[in-house]
């Protein structure tokens, strides 16, 4: 009798996987973008003021957690504005000639949608400077004495930066940018209305008791939500019928460890080593990166805004340090320097 291995992805693929999941739920139109109403509503103005002047969009940042729908936004207001849209990144452009060619291959009114652009090298982000506020190209011909700048026209054209890192944007670059939004977390309630319209688009049968419970574990994050309801329906194909149920969320929700403030095992592993490893704090970011074996990155832009939004965490100028209600939580008995934050 043969046995059947187990279907084994690598992470790539699975990323991929997800990827073009996530491509196929993303919203189309501006009624179908749940959440972010204040921006949503300055974007539309911003769209509708350069249309009526047939100009190209201001330049515009779009900055915050992971996501949270900043690419989903740049691509409404490219159909929007009825432009094309090239997408790039920022560790993708390496050098000026390559941002160079693709600025030179843009059409009027296109937009340029630069992703991470916060890890723009030196070079690069002085390259996009005039391209930015005189769309014009600066290229130097020559080298020594004998160099000199040659400027190319460009159309007028669109940027838009998508950063979870503002704070590494240069004050030039940042100052660039016409328009710049923060986008905030999500409520449960907007949520809850991008899974229902996800299932609806997965066929996924799920009631809406089980659609707000994934809501409340989805750390305030679309994107999160959406992995946990794939999981869910990886789940109810292979051990229920069809159907998801209470008894087959739990059981999902509790394969993945997310518990019913949406912390999973990275969270709870990092408030943990603050409180039996530092006493709750404050323990450096360096020191604290370096004992759970992860990357300062990941810390500071996937794990630690959750933490933050959701008072378990505070950063404070000698490092971070565990809230008295993480200990409550997590179940572990507070200190008495503790008892007094409120």
């Amino acid at each position: 009798m043969t046995k059947t291995k187990p279907d084994l992805k690598i992470p790539e693929v699975l990323e991929v996987e997800e990827e073009k999941l996530f491509n196929s739920l993303r919203a189309s139109d501006w009624e179908e973008f749940v959440g972010q109403e204040k921006i949503k509503q300055s974007l539309n103005i911003a769209i509708t003021a350069s249309r009526k002047r047939a100009e190209a969009m201001e330049h515009t940042l779009l900055y915050g957690p992971p996501g949270l729908g900043k690419t989903t936004l740049t691509h409404l207001i490219a159909k929007g504005m009825g432009n094309n849209i090239r997408v790039t990144s920022g560790p993708a452009i390496e050098r000026a000639g390559d941002l160079a060619a693709i600025l030179t291959s843009l059409e009027p009114h296109d937009i340029l949608f630069i992703d991470e652009i916060h890890r723009l090298s030196k070079v690069v982000e002085e390259t996009l400077y005039p391209a930015m506020e005189d769309f014009a190209l600066d290229m130097v011909i020559g080298k020594g004495p004998s160099a000199r700048t040659l400027r190319l026209e460009l159309p007028q054209i669109t940027i838009i930066g998508a950063t979870t890192r503002i704070g590494m944007i240069s004050s030039p670059l940042r100052d660039r940018f016409g328009v710049i939004h923060r986008l905030s977390f999500y409520v449960p309630g907007e949520l809850a209305k991008i899974i229902k319209r996800a299932a609806q688009k997965l066929k996924i049968s799920i009631d809406q008791e089980e659609i707000s419970e994934l809501a409340k574990r989805a750390r305030g994050t679309p994107r999160i939500a959406l992995k946990l309801l794939k999981r869910v329906r990886d789940v109810t194909e292979v051990h229920g019928q069809g159907r998801v149920t209470k008894e087959l969320l739990a059981q999902t929700l509790d394969l993945l460890e997310v518990d019913p403030l949406g912390l999973d095992d990275s969270d709870r592993r990092l408030l943990l080593t603050i409180i039996d490893k530092f006493n709750g704090g404050p323990v450096g970011i360096e020191t604290l990166a370096a004992t759970i074996s992860e990357d300062i990155g990941t810390i500071e832009e996937v794990i630690e805004p959750y933490l933050m939004q959701v008072g378990f965490l505070k950063r404070t100028p000698r490092g971070r340090v565990v809230t008295r209600s993480a200990y409550i939580h997590l179940g572990k008995p507070i200190p008495a320097e503790r008892e007094e934050d409120q």
